[in-house]
């Protein structure tokens, strides 16, 4: 079953990304999933399968659209 996840939720990910920050805000959805580090401004992609597995918790949550 999918997670759940809206536009603008701020998700932590298992990972730090080499700037040092963990924390990302989700820009795009779909069978990827768009999302910018709140530290540096990077924009990724990620597939939403390799994206659930990261996934470490919701920081922010929006409400649905």
């Amino acid at each position: 079953m999918p997670v759940e996840v809206h536009l603008g939720d701020v998700v932590r990910l298992r990972k730090p990304h080499p700037c040092g920050g963990y924390e990302w805000t989700v820009v795009r959805l779909g069978a990827d999933i768009g999302l910018v580090c709140t530290t540096c401004g990077r924009r990724v992609l990620l597939p939403r399968r390799e994206f659930e597995k990261r996934l470490k918790k919701f920081v922010s949550r929006q409400p649905p659209a």
